[in-house]
Protein backbone atom coordinates (compact mmCIF):
# COMPACT_ATOMS: atom_id res chain seq x y z
CA UNK A 1 0.00 0.00 0.00
CA UNK A 2 1.26 3.49 -0.68
CA UNK A 3 0.75 5.00 2.95
CA UNK A 4 1.03 8.38 1.24
CA UNK A 5 -1.15 7.87 -1.23
CA UNK A 6 -3.66 6.20 0.92
CA UNK A 7 -3.47 8.90 3.41
CA UNK A 8 -4.27 11.67 1.32
CA UNK A 9 -7.37 9.43 -0.21
CA UNK A 10 -8.54 9.35 3.49
CA UNK A 11 -7.75 13.23 4.37
CA UNK A 12 -9.91 13.82 0.77
CA UNK A 13 -12.72 11.80 1.89
CA UNK A 14 -13.10 13.70 5.00
CA UNK A 15 -13.03 16.97 3.79
CA UNK A 16 -15.35 16.49 0.78
CA UNK A 17 -17.62 14.42 2.99
CA UNK A 18 -18.37 11.28 1.46
CA UNK A 19 -16.45 8.35 -0.81
CA UNK A 20 -17.99 9.29 -4.07
CA UNK A 21 -17.49 12.65 -3.70
CA UNK A 22 -14.08 12.15 -2.98
CA UNK A 23 -13.76 9.91 -5.82
CA UNK A 24 -15.27 12.13 -8.55
CA UNK A 25 -12.44 14.73 -7.31
CA UNK A 26 -9.65 12.89 -7.15
CA UNK A 27 -10.21 11.27 -9.61
CA UNK A 28 -10.80 8.27 -9.04
CA UNK A 29 -12.98 5.55 -8.74
CA UNK A 30 -15.70 4.66 -5.36
CA UNK A 31 -13.81 0.90 -5.22
CA UNK A 32 -10.40 2.31 -5.16
CA UNK A 33 -11.07 4.89 -2.33
CA UNK A 34 -13.13 2.56 -0.28
CA UNK A 35 -10.28 -0.28 -0.78
CA UNK A 36 -7.59 2.62 0.32
CA UNK A 37 -9.48 3.59 3.20
CA UNK A 38 -10.41 -0.20 4.52
CA UNK A 39 -6.20 -0.66 4.07
CA UNK A 40 -5.66 1.80 6.11
CA UNK A 41 -7.82 1.10 8.58
CA UNK A 42 -6.26 -2.64 8.53
CA UNK A 43 -2.72 -1.23 8.49
CA UNK A 44 -3.66 0.48 11.53
CA UNK A 45 -5.88 -1.86 13.33
CA UNK A 46 -8.66 0.52 14.22
CA UNK A 47 -11.90 1.85 12.73
CA UNK A 48 -11.59 5.58 11.10
CA UNK A 49 -14.52 6.44 9.69
CA UNK A 50 -17.82 5.45 10.52
CA UNK A 51 -20.27 5.07 7.02
CA UNK A 52 -23.54 5.94 6.74
CA UNK A 53 -25.60 6.49 3.65
CA UNK A 54 -25.98 10.27 3.94
CA UNK A 55 -22.16 10.91 5.08
CA UNK A 56 -18.78 10.00 7.13
CA UNK A 57 -18.22 10.35 10.63
CA UNK A 58 -14.89 10.37 12.21
CA UNK A 59 -13.96 8.07 15.08
CA UNK A 60 -11.51 9.43 17.98
CA UNK A 61 -8.87 7.67 15.87
CA UNK A 62 -9.96 8.40 12.44
CA UNK A 63 -9.69 12.21 13.78
CA UNK A 64 -5.93 11.81 15.15
CA UNK A 65 -4.98 10.33 11.55
CA UNK A 66 -6.97 13.22 10.11
CA UNK A 67 -5.16 15.90 11.97
CA UNK A 68 -1.80 14.32 11.20
CA UNK A 69 -2.29 13.42 7.76
CA UNK A 70 -2.82 16.39 6.91
CA UNK A 71 0.53 18.25 8.50
CA UNK A 72 2.25 14.89 6.77
CA UNK A 73 0.91 15.98 2.75
CA UNK A 74 1.86 19.25 3.78
CA UNK A 75 5.16 18.74 4.65
CA UNK A 76 5.62 16.73 1.76
CA UNK A 77 4.32 19.32 -0.43
CA UNK A 78 6.68 21.91 1.14
CA UNK A 79 9.60 19.66 0.55
CA UNK A 80 8.67 19.49 -3.25
CA UNK A 81 8.58 23.08 -3.33
CA UNK A 82 12.19 23.55 -1.66
CA UNK A 83 13.19 20.28 -4.01
CA UNK A 84 11.91 22.08 -7.43
CA UNK A 85 14.05 23.28 -10.42
CA UNK A 86 11.73 26.70 -9.52
CA UNK A 87 12.93 26.99 -5.90
CA UNK A 88 14.31 30.36 -6.18
CA UNK A 89 11.01 31.64 -7.05
CA UNK A 90 8.40 31.70 -4.39
CA UNK A 91 5.06 29.54 -5.08
CA UNK A 92 2.26 27.85 -3.04
CA UNK A 93 -0.27 29.30 -0.19
CA UNK A 94 1.07 30.51 3.24
CA UNK A 95 -1.55 29.91 6.36
CA UNK A 96 -0.61 33.07 8.46
CA UNK A 97 -2.62 33.53 12.14
CA UNK A 98 -2.72 36.29 13.87
CA UNK A 99 -4.23 37.87 16.46
CA UNK A 100 -7.48 39.72 15.27
CA UNK A 101 -7.02 43.61 15.75
CA UNK A 102 -3.08 43.27 14.82
CA UNK A 103 -4.27 41.20 11.67
CA UNK A 104 -7.22 43.56 10.65
CA UNK A 105 -5.44 46.64 11.20
CA UNK A 106 -1.41 45.83 11.06
CA UNK A 107 -1.04 42.91 8.92
CA UNK A 108 -3.79 42.91 6.18
CA UNK A 109 -3.12 46.32 4.58
CA UNK A 110 0.48 44.95 4.19
CA UNK A 111 -0.38 41.85 2.23
CA UNK A 112 -1.57 43.79 -0.97
CA UNK A 113 2.11 45.13 -1.90
CA UNK A 114 3.02 41.44 -1.09
CA UNK A 115 0.79 39.38 -3.23
CA UNK A 116 1.45 42.03 -6.08
CA UNK A 117 5.58 40.84 -5.56
CA UNK A 118 4.80 37.02 -5.45
CA UNK A 119 2.23 36.67 -8.10
CA UNK A 120 2.58 32.85 -7.28
CA UNK A 121 1.82 33.12 -3.89
CA UNK A 122 -1.38 33.07 -2.10
CA UNK A 123 -2.39 33.75 1.60
CA UNK A 124 -4.27 32.34 4.02
CA UNK A 125 -4.93 34.84 7.28
CA UNK A 126 -6.49 33.57 10.33
CA UNK A 127 -7.53 36.11 12.13
CA UNK A 128 -7.87 34.29 16.49
CA UNK A 129 -7.29 35.84 19.92
CA UNK A 130 -5.63 32.31 21.03
CA UNK A 131 -2.63 30.29 20.64
CA UNK A 132 -3.12 27.74 17.63
CA UNK A 133 -1.84 24.38 16.89
CA UNK A 134 0.54 24.59 14.01
CA UNK A 135 0.57 21.03 13.23
CA UNK A 136 -3.02 20.30 13.52
CA UNK A 137 -4.56 23.14 12.16
CA UNK A 138 -1.82 23.51 9.27
CA UNK A 139 -0.67 27.02 10.18
CA UNK A 140 2.75 27.58 8.43
CA UNK A 141 3.32 30.95 10.42
CA UNK A 142 1.79 32.59 13.54
CA UNK A 143 2.37 35.63 15.10
CA UNK A 144 2.56 35.94 19.00
CA UNK A 145 2.32 38.49 21.32
CA UNK A 146 4.12 37.82 24.72
CA UNK A 147 7.30 35.99 25.84
CA UNK A 148 7.57 32.49 23.96
CA UNK A 149 7.60 29.10 26.04
CA UNK A 150 10.65 27.03 25.22
CA UNK A 151 9.51 25.07 22.24
CA UNK A 152 10.74 23.49 18.92
CA UNK A 153 9.41 26.31 16.86
CA UNK A 154 11.43 29.25 15.08
CA UNK A 155 10.88 32.72 16.17
CA UNK A 156 11.84 35.81 14.43
CA UNK A 157 11.42 39.03 16.26
CA UNK A 158 9.85 41.67 14.29
CA UNK A 159 8.37 44.19 16.60
CA UNK A 160 8.01 45.31 20.36
CA UNK A 161 4.35 46.28 21.58
CA UNK A 162 3.61 48.19 24.56
CA UNK A 163 0.29 48.57 26.64
CA UNK A 164 -1.22 51.68 27.70
CA UNK A 165 -4.23 52.28 30.42
CA UNK A 166 -6.43 54.99 29.27
CA UNK A 167 -9.79 56.52 30.18
CA UNK A 168 -12.09 59.25 28.26
CA UNK A 169 -11.60 62.82 29.84
CA UNK A 170 -15.69 62.33 30.39
CA UNK A 171 -14.93 59.59 32.66
CA UNK A 172 -11.70 61.05 34.36
CA UNK A 173 -14.01 64.39 34.92
CA UNK A 174 -16.54 62.04 37.04
CA UNK A 175 -14.46 59.39 38.38
CA UNK A 176 -11.09 61.09 38.98
CA UNK A 177 -7.61 59.88 37.97
CA UNK A 178 -5.91 56.76 39.60
CA UNK A 179 -2.75 57.68 40.72
CA UNK A 180 -1.18 54.35 41.38
CA UNK A 181 -1.88 50.63 39.90
CA UNK A 182 -3.79 50.35 43.71
CA UNK A 183 -6.14 52.84 42.84
CA UNK A 184 -7.91 50.77 39.84
CA UNK A 185 -9.81 48.90 42.63
CA UNK A 186 -12.04 51.72 42.99
CA UNK A 187 -12.81 52.26 39.42
CA UNK A 188 -14.47 50.98 36.42
CA UNK A 189 -11.82 48.34 34.40
CA UNK A 190 -12.62 47.44 31.05
CA UNK A 191 -11.30 43.73 30.99
CA UNK A 192 -10.12 42.08 27.27
CA UNK A 193 -10.87 38.20 27.94
CA UNK A 194 -12.90 35.50 26.05
CA UNK A 195 -14.25 34.69 29.70
CA UNK A 196 -15.62 36.42 32.42
CA UNK A 197 -13.99 36.59 36.06
CA UNK A 198 -11.04 37.95 37.50
CA UNK A 199 -7.82 39.68 35.61
CA UNK A 200 -4.31 40.74 36.13
CA UNK A 201 -2.74 43.96 34.75
CA UNK A 202 1.22 44.23 35.19
CA UNK A 203 2.49 47.26 36.21
CA UNK A 204 6.60 48.12 36.47
CA UNK A 205 7.67 48.41 40.04
CA UNK A 206 11.07 48.25 40.03
CA UNK A 207 11.87 44.36 39.90
CA UNK A 208 12.22 42.03 36.92
CA UNK A 209 8.61 40.43 37.00
CA UNK A 210 6.63 43.81 37.81
CA UNK A 211 4.08 43.81 39.70
CA UNK A 212 0.39 42.47 38.76
CA UNK A 213 -2.89 44.21 40.06
CA UNK A 214 -5.81 42.15 39.76
CA UNK A 215 -9.32 43.91 38.49
CA UNK A 216 -12.35 43.03 38.71
CA UNK A 217 -13.92 44.59 35.55
CA UNK A 218 -17.62 45.69 35.13
CA UNK A 219 -17.46 44.86 31.16
CA UNK A 220 -15.50 41.65 29.27
CA UNK A 221 -15.23 41.38 25.89
CA UNK A 222 -13.23 39.60 23.55
CA UNK A 223 -12.90 42.59 20.93
CA UNK A 224 -10.30 45.33 22.01
CA UNK A 225 -11.50 47.30 19.49
CA UNK A 226 -14.65 47.31 21.28
CA UNK A 227 -13.32 47.93 24.34
CA UNK A 228 -11.70 51.06 23.33
CA UNK A 229 -14.63 52.76 21.45
CA UNK A 230 -16.46 52.26 24.72
CA UNK A 231 -14.21 53.32 27.02
CA UNK A 232 -14.55 57.04 24.61
CA UNK A 233 -18.15 56.94 25.58
CA UNK A 234 -16.97 56.99 29.26
CA UNK A 235 -17.65 53.64 30.19
CA UNK A 236 -14.19 53.22 32.31
CA UNK A 237 -10.67 52.64 32.01
CA UNK A 238 -9.63 50.06 29.38
CA UNK A 239 -5.73 48.75 28.79
CA UNK A 240 -5.21 48.43 24.90
CA UNK A 241 -2.16 48.65 22.61
CA UNK A 242 -0.53 52.18 22.24
CA UNK A 243 -0.83 51.76 18.36
CA UNK A 244 -4.34 51.16 18.55
CA UNK A 245 -4.97 54.19 20.88
CA UNK A 246 -2.67 56.40 19.10
CA UNK A 247 -5.01 58.33 16.90
CA UNK A 248 -7.66 58.63 19.92
CA UNK A 249 -4.92 60.05 22.49
CA UNK A 250 -3.80 62.60 19.60
CA UNK A 251 -7.78 63.70 18.80
CA UNK A 252 -7.76 63.85 22.91
CA UNK A 253 -11.01 61.47 22.41
CA UNK A 254 -8.96 59.37 25.20
CA UNK A 255 -6.27 59.77 28.34
CA UNK A 256 -3.11 57.79 28.97
CA UNK A 257 -2.90 57.27 32.89
CA UNK A 258 0.03 55.66 34.66
CA UNK A 259 2.66 55.61 31.99
CA UNK A 260 4.97 55.78 34.95
CA UNK A 261 4.08 52.63 35.78
CA UNK A 262 3.75 50.70 32.37
CA UNK A 263 5.71 47.66 31.86
CA UNK A 264 8.41 47.30 29.12
CA UNK A 265 7.23 46.57 25.81
CA UNK A 266 5.98 43.21 25.17
CA UNK A 267 8.12 40.93 22.05
CA UNK A 268 6.19 40.12 19.05
CA UNK A 269 7.73 37.12 17.44
CA UNK A 270 6.67 35.36 13.88
CA UNK A 271 6.97 31.61 14.51
CA UNK A 272 6.98 28.86 12.42
CA UNK A 273 8.43 24.69 12.67
CA UNK A 274 12.40 24.11 11.42
CA UNK A 275 11.07 21.94 8.64
CA UNK A 276 9.98 24.85 6.67
CA UNK A 277 12.95 26.83 7.18
CA UNK A 278 14.36 26.09 3.80
CA UNK A 279 10.74 26.93 1.99
CA UNK A 280 11.05 29.88 -0.10
CA UNK A 281 7.69 30.83 0.38
CA UNK A 282 8.60 30.85 4.33
CA UNK A 283 11.44 33.04 3.76
CA UNK A 284 9.64 35.47 1.29
CA UNK A 285 7.18 36.23 3.98
CA UNK A 286 9.40 36.32 7.11
CA UNK A 287 11.27 38.82 5.15
CA UNK A 288 8.64 40.65 3.78
CA UNK A 289 7.69 41.84 7.00
CA UNK A 290 11.28 42.58 8.47
CA UNK A 291 11.73 44.74 5.44
CA UNK A 292 8.56 46.36 6.05
CA UNK A 293 8.96 46.95 9.75
CA UNK A 294 12.98 47.62 9.85
CA UNK A 295 14.39 51.32 11.24
CA UNK A 296 10.35 51.87 11.80
CA UNK A 297 7.77 52.12 14.86
CA UNK A 298 5.29 50.34 13.48
CA UNK A 299 3.56 49.50 16.90
CA UNK A 300 3.94 52.73 18.63
CA UNK A 301 6.19 51.63 21.22
CA UNK A 302 8.43 55.24 21.68
CA UNK A 303 4.50 57.36 21.76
Amino acid sequence: MDHLSAMATFVRAVDTGSLSAAARSLPSSLTSVSRQISALEEHFGTRLLLRTTRQLALTDDGRILYERAKAILSEVKEIEAALSRDRHQPSGRIRVSSPSLMGRLVIAPLLAEFLRRYPALSVDLLLVDRAVDMVEEDIHLAIRVGRLRDSQLVARKLADLRMIICASPAYLAERGVPRTPGDLAHHDCLAFSDAPGSAEWRFADGSKAGRKIRISGRLWMNSLDALAAIAKEGAGIVRVPSWQAEADLAAGHLVRLLAEYEPPPTPLHLVFQPSRLASPKIRAFVDYLVERWRGTDPFGTQC
